[in-house]
């Protein structure tokens, strides 16, 4: 104990102890903030690479559609579309 006495009488390490602990727990940009904040950013990171997948699909499919052979196939398959004289049913497993 008495050779913590005098740190604890030193005004610097008083400042920078009062100082740290602002900047870690009390500031606006906190210790919590910074954390929530990386969360949320790995988040939308995960989200832009599933977006980019879906958009590389897309393009594939699109590729795809540019026949005219395809064009009726995927319309038909992915959209549901029918000629005039023919019915379609739509059989969903829940």
């Amino acid at each position: 104990m008495n050779r913590l006495l005098p740190f604890l009488k030193n005004k610097f390490i008083i400042t920078f102890g009062v100082f740290f602990f602002y900047l870690i727990l009390i500031d606006d940009n906190d210790i919590f903030y910074v954390v929530n904040q990386k969360k949320k950013l790995n988040e939308l990171e995960l989200q832009n690479e599933a977006m980019k997948a879906k958009l590389r699909q897309t393009k594939m499919d699109l590729k795809k559609i540019s026949q005219l052979d395809n064009l009726e196939a995927y319309a038909r398959e992915k959209k549901f579309f029918k000629r005039k004289d023919e019915d379609i049913f739509v059989i969903t497993s829940d």
